[in-house]
């Protein structure tokens, strides 16, 4: 369903209006179209004395194909290499680089600060400084306008090589619906830069659940575009609608309930047969049965709790085994599951569940180095959104920092992001999807 109020926003006299009476005032953001640069105009760089990323951030601008002058009027991207603060004073130097650039920041601009995780600094001074710039970008996101978002990318020591993948994405059009957000690079994770930036998926085979329409068939589409042979799964009853969807991306369609007892087997044999294996597994099925605690009954408890959470338990178990080196795992959960939500309590629980379930996998799964991490949408433009009633699906579009909603395709970037070789060294992360949700920040 279509935002009138973001097409008032941005039309030239509903523009004109708005500002005139205080009201919020979205952005159309920009999204990505294969061909278009990472930066969309000049980078500037700045560091803390004594960072550790100077090199590997330049290269991997360089990598980019972003400009970064000395200055510029109107910078496409705000990047800051915080590492170097090792005490709260230092903390001057990230705000004398910013305090004088940031409200040039271009339209759909950029801020990026990169820090050390605090749990790996080297004293408690460090740990409070590092800590700190969680703060700071939370709070600065929330103050950017025009659609600019800001990421925090927080580094492990030894992990600098392994930060191309989640630049590019924090710098691009990719992340346009993620912002606030804190990424982690770990330790230990084997990140892999691919032959091709713009289809760093070739070669790769991927299965994604729920792809008959909406999140899933979008998130088909972006991992084809990204050079994945894709293998969609839905529900025999959406068997036509699921054809349909992988037709265009020559895709196979598997038409399965996963909630059966014998799914798991029979989709491990059709994985390891006709498909020829697997290297990507997308867990994004999923149903709501809304009613508050008191009006629900155990069969709507148990139909969300088998199917969003059960069964990709099982799933997993099963295909997790057959995934090669450098497999992916992604699990699309819910700001519901952060932030809990009125009517959801199986929902938010199912969701919550698959954050667990990440954060234990992906230590499991490290040796083999296979990454394991969740997608938090927000607030999503869909025919489930659609039915919401009017006035709980304004406040959903407007409680956050970009004030809409997104759209499946948002997700779906995220997914690719998190299922490309280069994210190797991200593992066991929750990236929210919400454009800086006000609830469960």
């Amino acid at each position: 369903m279509a935002d009138r109020y973001l097409s008032f926003a941005t039309s030239r006299p509903g523009a004109a209006l708005i500002g005139r009476l205080g009201l919020p005032r979205p952005a159309r953001l920009v999204r990505h179209e294969p061909g278009r640069p990472v930066a969309r105009g000049p980078v500037l760089l700045g560091e803390s004395e004594g960072g550790r990323l100077g090199k590997p951030l330049r290269a991997a601008l360089d990598s980019c194909g972003a400009e970064v002058p000395e200055a510029a009027e109107a910078p496409a991207a705000l990047v800051f290499d915080a590492t170097g603060v090792r005490e709260a004073r230092r903390l001057d130097q990230l705000h004398a680089f910013l305090h004088p650039r940031i409200r040039a920041l271009a339209p759909c601009g950029r801020l990026l600060v990169l820090g050390t995780p605090p749990e790996l600094a080297s004293d408690p001074g460090e740990s409070a400084a590092q800590r700190a710039l969680e703060g700071f970008v939370r709070s600065a996101a929330k103050e950017l306008r025009r659609g600019s978002t800001a990421h925090l990318l927080l580094v492990a020591p030894a992990a600098e090589d392994a930060i191309e993948s989640t630049v590019r994405f924090a710098l691009s059009a990719r992340s346009a619906y993620v912002s606030g957000q804190a990424i982690r690079v770990g330790p230990g994770g084997r990140a892999t830069a691919p032959e091709d930036w713009a289809r760093p998926l070739a070669g790769r085979t991927a299965l994604v659940t729920g792809a008959a329409r909406g999140i899933g068939a979008t998130v088909a589409e972006v991992l084809h575009r990204d050079g994945a042979r894709v293998i969609g799964l839905d529900v025999p009853a959406l068997g036509a609608d699921l054809r349909d969807a992988m037709a265009p991306l020559a895709g196979a369609a598997v038409e399965l309930d996963i909630t059966a007892d014998e799914a798991p087997a029979r989709l491990a044999e059709r994985l390891t047969g006709e498909a020829g294996g697997v290297d990507i597994v997308v867990h994004n099925a999923g149903i709501t049965r809304d009613r508050t605690l008191g009006r629900m009954d155990a069969d709507r408890w148990r139909a969300v709790l088998d199917v969003n959470l059960v069964a990709v338990e099982r799933l997993t178990e099963a295909l997790s085994p057959l995934l090669p080196e450098g497999g992916r795992i992604v699990l699309i959960s819910s700001i519901s599951g952060i932030a809990g939500n009125v009517g959801q309590t199986n929902y938010a629980a199912s969701k919550a569940g698959l954050i667990g379930l990440a954060q234990a996998l992906a230590p499991a799964l490290a040796e083999r180095a296979i990454t394991v991490n969740a997608v938090a949408p927000g607030f999503i433009e869909t025919r489930m959104t659609a039915a919401v009633p009017l006035l709980v699906r304004a406040a959903g579009r407007r409680l956050n920092s970009l004030g809409q909603g997104g759209l499946p395709v948002d997700v779906a970037e995220a997914v690719a992001y998190l299922a490309s070789p280069g994210s190797g060294a991200v593992t066991g992360q929750v990236l929210r999807v919400c454009g800086q949700a006000l609830l469960g920040a």
